[in-house]
């Protein structure tokens, strides 16, 4: 199965009236699955019950952040990882650098294997 895209024109950003516009693929979705289809999916494919299936994504979903929160970087299995990140202003020196030095957190997911083998085994298709 291919991954449809559409072709769209854009400005250069910062560019007053957009400067030289170029034209870039843009990936189309095919729709959005929620937990509900997640788990009659997850159901299709092994003994575990809906009910069973749905407790460990809502448990994930809690205990994910109270981990990051606490400085450890969460693995699950070949879905890949979870950390946090900051970004900072520098200091001329080591003792300036305080908790006022940063100015935003973000949390960063790398994927597991199995996603950069999906990635490079993608097709496309001009929609």
């Amino acid at each position: 199965m291919s991954v449809k895209y559409k072709v769209i024109e854009r400005g250069e950003p910062g560019v007053v009236g957009g400067g030289t516009k170029k034209f870039y693929a843009s990936l189309i979705s095919s729709g959005s699955l929620g937990i509900e289809a997640l788990t009659d999916r997850i159901q299709q494919m092994s003994t575990v019950t809906g009910a069973d299936i749905r407790a460990v994504l809502y448990a994930i979903a809690d205990i994910v952040p109270q981990l990051l929160s606490e400085g450890q970087i969460v693995t699950i299995g070949d879905l890949g990882n979870f950390r946090l990140s900051v970004s900072s202003e520098g200091s001329d020196t080591e003792e300036e650098v305080t908790k006022a030095n940063i100015r935003k957190s973000r949390i960063l997911f790398r994927p597991g294997s199995k996603f950069a083998n999906m990635l490079s085994n993608l097709e496309y298709e001009k929609s």
